[in-house]
């Protein structure tokens, strides 16, 4: 049976997820405490971080860079039927890119400072929120959230006319970030309206069933009618 190492609210992991259930990959999640440094982990994976990839074959996989390219080759076919980095030399540069920037400035800037500071420190026990990062993340969100919309309304898909990569890397972090109720539809149409067909999409239904001891999503992280 196919493994994924993850954390629920890891936008990582959920962008892997998203790509497994497009590719229609079954896979047993296991949530590993990354704090914990476990050895048998790190054997796996000695950065220590999630998510990583026990294919069916046992090759360990891990980053979610790293994994997803790895289904690209591993599970699309000759044609290139079913891609999610685009057909021509263009489309996959522009679909890397949005991804690159999905993973690190908007990951950075926003993601990951709601994620520690809501999430990890408690789950891990590593104290209260600092109020200056969320001050800095939720800034940032604003601007993000723009460009997501300026893609979203000039555009088919973030990346252009198909479905890519793009998009789920874009819906893995605002997953998070809706789950964790921080951002505010009413002000980001176009990001709305993207999301509402990702968000309807079969791959997605996993994510909508994620729950965290001790944190309550908002109602409408749920509905696909939102």
């Amino acid at each position: 049976m196919r493994i994924l190492h993850h954390l629920p609210l890891c936008p990582y992991s959920r962008k892997v997820r998203l790509v497994l259930g497009e590719r229609q990959l079954a896979v047993e999640l296991r949530a590993e405490k990354t704090w914990e440094r476990r050895p048998e982990y790190l054997q796996l994976n000695p950065a220590g971080l999630v998510p990583t990839l026990i294919d069916e074959n046992g090759r360990a996989v891990p980053d979610s860079s790293v994994i997803c390219e790895y289904l690209e080759e591993a599970y699309n076919s000759e044609t290139g039927e079913g891609t999610l980095l685009g057909t021509s030399l263009a489309d996959r540069v522009e679909a890397r890119r949005l991804v690159a920037w999905f993973d690190g400035s908007f990951a950075a800037a926003v993601t990951m400072n709601f994620v520690i500071e809501k999430y990890l420190k408690r789950i891990s026990g590593r104290g209260q929120p600092d109020a200056q990062a969320l001050r800095l993340a939720y800034a940032s969100l604003r601007e993000h959230l723009a460009y997501i919309g300026w893609l979203a309304g000039s555009r088919s898909f973030l990346a252009g006319e198909m479905l890519s990569l793009a998009d789920l890397a874009a819906a893995a972090h605002v997953s998070v970030l809706d789950f964790l109720g921080e951002i505010d539809w009413a002000q980001f149409p176009e990001v709305r309206e993207w999301y509402a067909r990702i968000k309807s999409r079969r791959s997605f239904r996993p994510l909508l069933n994620d729950r965290v001891p001790g944190m309550t999503p908002p109602d409408h992280y749920v509905d696909l009618d939102f």
